[in-house]
């Protein structure tokens, strides 16, 4: 049985999560770890959550190995991540990845062993981080699952990382269909939703209604949906409909959290997103305009800050 997690990384989903389990395990099993300059911010500066104080344990990477380890941090500083990581990983850590994207699960893999890694989907969130400072109205779920052939017999820790998150507070499942299904699904959306609201500079509503941004948003969504089919992994036109309809409801003066990144002069995802797309559309022998824009126009963004 887990009963305690490790968490690298105090962004957005690290603050959430990281709250939901500590308020709900009591001190002593939550901890997140850090560095440096990085660790006596923290530890002096610590984390808000909905307007409360966070009463969270910053430590460095020494002391006993992590059960369970998260990363929450962006893909942009996962290298720097599992280096800071790697002294707390042993025989028997579990880690889960909650970064965005359809690579670090891979990645992390090659790092510390596949029989590791446990894949986890994120979605339904709508925190708004400004500086150390979270605030949220839906917490959202994590569809946590195997691919279909699991060459590493990983099925009883999946099932002791499920129950330890359900325990903890946190809103996890197990996911009901394929999980590389869905997390191609969520990279679809994030592609066109998170790029072109910070490429345009604009809130969800305006990707809600009709017009350039979401004619740009649906284009490149279908090209992140061509690059999996050449993956194997088979996402839809219905499929993209569907995650339209899903993005349709989300609250249209909010915004994903590229276009927050662009506020805050912070690196964006951009990488992990069209420069994902356009790196298996170039291996394919694919076309990818749109993403190649939208990357273009990011890049110049975020050279310009």
């Amino acid at each position: 049985m887990i009963e305690n997690v490790t968490i690298v990384g105090m962004g957005a989903l690290g603050i959430l999560y990281g709250d939901l389990m500590e308020r709900t395990l009591g001190p002593g099993h939550v901890r997140f770890i850090a560095e440096g300059e990085r660790l006596t911010r923290l530890q002096q500066e610590g984390a808000w959550c909905n307007g409360r104080k966070c009463d969270f344990t910053v430590t460095d990477n020494t002391g006993e190995e992590a059960e369970l380890l998260l990363f929450a941090v962006k893909m942009t500083a996962l290298d720097e991540a599992m280096e800071l990581a790697a002294p707390l990983v042993g025989e028997d850590t579990v880690i889960l990845s909650l970064l965005n994207g359809v690579t670090s699960e891979e990645h992390i893999g090659q790092t510390f062993g596949p029989g590791k890694i446990l894949y986890c989907v994120a979605q339904g969130m709508d925190a708004v981080r400004e500086d150390n400072r979270l605030t949220y109205t839906q917490a959202g779920k994590l569809y946590l699952g195997l691919p279909e052939e699991d060459y590493f017999d990983r099925g009883e820790k999946l099932d002791a990382v499920l129950e330890f998150l359900q325990r903890a507070g946190v809103p996890a499942e197990r996911e009901p269909g394929e999980i590389l299904h869905h997390i191609w699904g969520k990279f679809m959306l994030n592609v066109g939703v998170n790029q072109v609201c910070m490429a345009y500079g604009c809130t969800y509503g305006q990707v809600q209604k009709p017009g350039e941004a979401r004619d740009t948003m649906i284009a490149a969504m279908h090209e992140a949906r061509k690059v999996g089919a050449c993956q194997g992994v088979l996402v839809t036109q219905k499929d993209l409909y569907d995650y339209l309809a899903l993005l349709d409801t989300m609250p249209s003066d909010a915004m994903p959290s590229m276009a927050q990144d662009a506020l805050a002069h912070r690196p964006s995802e951009v990488e992990a997103f069209a420069g994902t797309v356009l790196e298996l559309a170039k291996f394919y022998g694919m076309q990818a305009p749109v993403n190649q824009k939208l990357y273009d126009t990011i890049r110049e963004m975020e050279a310009n800050w």
